[in-house]
């Protein structure tokens, strides 16, 4: 019912007026995508979505960076003889 009486109300209108009417809608999408990003990512994104952005970050790290050395790796380096 609304629908039909907006489009009704819509064909009266005068060019001046359908432009105002079609800046709100614009500004409408804009607030609402507006709060769909302001959700961080990991909260709106599903499992599938998080793992191929972390894929996709691990794929743009430096290649040939120079890994720790073996003792980093050992137990006992990390306490005092």
């Amino acid at each position: 019912m609304l629908r039909e009486d907006l489009k009704k109300e819509l064909d009266t209108l005068n060019d001046d007026q359908l432009k105002k009417v079609a800046d709100f809608v614009a500004f409408i999408e804009s607030q609402s995508e507006q709060a769909a990003t302001s959700v961080p990512f990991w909260q709106r994104a599903t499992p599938a979505e998080r793992a191929r952005d972390f894929r996709g970050w691990v794929l743009q790290l430096p290649k040939g960076s120079p890994s720790l050395p073996d003792e980093a790796f050992d137990r006992d380096s990390i306490y005092e003889e």
